[in-house]
């Protein structure tokens, strides 16, 4: 069982830049909230609640103003810093003091998940014991993205980054899951040509072990990278057309508390004080 979540949010957002120059990404509005709250959700909607959150050295004190660690969602929040992006295996090194003898879930903080059944996939993942999970996704363009070739039993015979001639159109999305063996095999790991440790190097690793799995959003189901301004804006007008459509809001952290019975009546109200007059508020009023 899972019980421990990562989120990266660092980084240097230089594909943003200049909006990256002033604000961390993860603290941009993607539509109504901040991009981190989409992450955020996907672990709560796991049933995950403790939480580490990684970001760059110096910035920790613009999270804490939109997600104190005492705060009004149910769940335990931790924060580390980084001095520079070493790759995404390096979140297991920084979060080997949080991890503790636990197995864990990771996700990047600049990934935008959707989809129908994706809360009951996300609660299976959370019972791993042994080996990885991770979740793929059919692209247009694989040649762009870590892409995975796939047996009938759905154990990944194959894992190649970014490659000329992909062999499946099946991108690894940036939502992992691990047992307690990640953090000694991460730091075995050595640098690639990009002087960083590569998560792809990782999950061979377990791939040679046979014991990584694939899972699947379906055929309904979203995944979106917001690294691009246009990929963010994107984002930002699927989540706004989804929202008015239905009237319901994604990634609502409060509304997921509430549901997971994290909170009550009284955590909604001291959360509408803290956010203020908003849309936003509006819609918590609504879930009371």
């Amino acid at each position: 069982m899972i019980n421990k979540g990562i989120i990266l949010a660092g980084g240097l957002g230089t594909r943003m830049s200049p909006l990256t120059k002033a604000v961390n990404k993860q603290l941009l509005p993607l539509y109504d909230k901040p991009l981190l709250y989409y992450p955020l959700s996907i672990l709560m909607l796991a049933g995950i609640k403790e939480i580490l959150i990684i970001v760059n050295r110096g910035q920790l004190h613009q999270f804490k103003k939109i997600l104190p660690e005492k705060n009004n969602l149910g769940i335990k929040l931790t924060y580390a810093e980084q001095n520079r992006p070493g790759g995404l295996p390096q979140a297991f090194i920084i979060g080997e003091k949080f991890i503790k003898k636990d197995n864990v879930a990771l996700i990047l903080g600049d990934n935008f998940f959707y989809g129908q059944n994706l809360t009951n996939k996300l609660i299976e993942c959370r019972k791993l014991k042994n080996g990885a999970r991770i979740f793929l996704h059919p692209v247009n363009n694989p040649k762009l993205y870590g892409v995975a070739v796939v047996d009938k039993k759905d154990k990944i015979t194959e894992l190649a980054e970014k490659p000329k001639k992909p062999k499946t159109n099946l991108a690894v999305t940036g939502l992992y899951f691990f047992d307690n063996k990640v953090i000694s095999l991460s730091k075995k790991l050595k640098p690639s040509k990009r002087k960083e440790i590569e998560i792809i190097d990782l999950l061979i690793k377990y791939k040679n072990n046979k014991k990584l799995k694939a899972d699947y959003l379906g055929r309904g189901g979203v995944w979106l990278d917001t690294g691009s301004v246009d990929d963010f804006y994107n984002a930002s007008d699927f989540i706004s057309t989804i929202e008015k459509r239905q009237g319901l809001k994604i990634a609502c952290l409060e509304e997921i508390a509430l549901k997971n019975k994290w909170i009550g009546k009284k955590e909604i109200i001291k959360s509408i004080k803290f956010y203020g007059k908003c849309e936003y508020s509006n819609y918590l009023i609504s879930l009371i």
